[in-house]
């Protein structure tokens, strides 16, 4: 598999990654070990977690995801094999993330208590990358909730990117992170964290982890121009769009186990406009004799500034045909087809 360079780092990671946030409720200790091995065995070496997983997010499975990794590194010994990325939350509501039972956020304290309890889950003494789930900001990031993320007025009590930066920078002199990416950043934000960075003399953050698939291309705008010339690479997680871009929820099909049918968390693959877009490159699919998923993961793979695309899944099966996508490739005739699609249909599922 493609090795492709973390930032400005001396880290390759592969370009089809392993994310893991069923582990621990969708998915059992074995079945997130059994995924793990063949994820490495297939070239993966970046997996992903956060202190948040599983989803969706309770306090009684909180950091479950962390552990069931830090348990298949202990039993295959194989810590320097991967690349270890995990994600500290950004500002909640929730209370449960943290010992004192407050809100979280990303101040120095909250930061301190994050690393050091995902290193004691993970069963590691260091993160390669460690990332900000979210900005202690309203940013109109997860695109699902509007109420609370779409207004960027700025925040009375918002902790400063200086002090969440340099809070990190403590870790990383000591040796607790390698290198620290964003999640769910806007444009602005980013170049606010470079800017700090280079004013301060803080770390540089590598990488930026969005949301990118054929139906949100929103990152295109802005922030696809600063991973090139920035070198902050996008780790694209929902490529598949949190499934609806492989057909199993087409005609309001609810399939058992599916994270619609369990859960009913995918409001922002359901807005106006995404059922159309999303038959759209099902179809396509379907006449270039390649499933949907292969086609969707394909897409995102391809783009120049992806660094890697992060995959999940809930069986050994599922896992095995994403993984081919890497052998699919997006002709200049294929990428007409959907270029002519998305001029159609744009991007209905920020």
């Amino acid at each position: 598999m493609e090795q492709r360079r973390l930032g400005r780092t001396d880290i390759t990671v592969s370009s089809l990654s392993l994310g893991t946030m069923t582990f621990g409720e969708q998915n059992t200790e074995a079945e997130g070990h059994a995924q793990l091995d063949l994820a490495l065995d297939r070239g993966i070496n970046l997996l992903d977690a956060a202190e948040l997983y599983p989803i969706p997010p309770k306090a009684e499975t909180q950091g479950r995801t962390e552990e069931i990794i830090g348990s298949w590194l202990k039993a295959r010994g194989n810590r320097d094999k991967v690349v270890l990325a995990t994600k500290v939350v950004g500002r909640s509501d929730n209370t449960w993330f943290r010992d004192a039972g407050v809100k979280a956020n990303l101040s120095r304290a909250h930061v301190e208590e994050a690393v050091n309890k995902s290193l004691k889950r993970l069963g590691t003494d260091y993160i390669d990358l460690y990332q900000i789930h979210w900005p202690d900001r309203n940013v109109s990031g997860f695109g699902s909730n509007p109420t609370i993320w779409s207004d960027p007025a700025p925040l009375e009590d918002e902790v400063e990117i200086e002090e969440t930066l340099a809070a990190l920078a403590e870790h990383v002199k000591a040796g607790k992170i390698r290198h620290v990416g964003l999640s769910n950043e806007s444009a602005w934000g980013t170049m606010r964290f470079l800017a700090v960075a280079e004013k301060m003399g803080l770390p540089r953050v590598v990488s930026i982890q969005n949301a990118y698939n054929l139906v949100n291309r929103t990152f295109e705008t802005g922030l696809a121009e600063i991973a090139h010339r920035e070198q902050v690479g996008l780790l694209a997680y929902s490529a598949l769009a949190q499934g609806y871009l492989t057909g199993k929820y087409r005609d309001g099909a609810r399939p058992e186990g599916a994270r619609k049918t369990l859960f009913d968390r995918l409001q922002r693959y359901e807005k106006p406009g995404a059922e159309e877009a999303i038959n759209a490159y099902v179809d396509l699919a379907a006449d270039l004799g390649v499933s949907p998923s292969q086609l969707a993961i394909a897409f995102v793979q391809a783009r120049s500034f992806t660094t890697s695309v992060i995959l999940g899944a809930t069986t050994i099966a599922q896992l095995e045909h994403d993984l081919d996508a890497d052998g699919f490739k997006i002709t200049d005739e294929i990428e007409a087809r959907i270029t002519e699609i998305y001029q159609h249909r744009g991007s209905p599922c920020p």
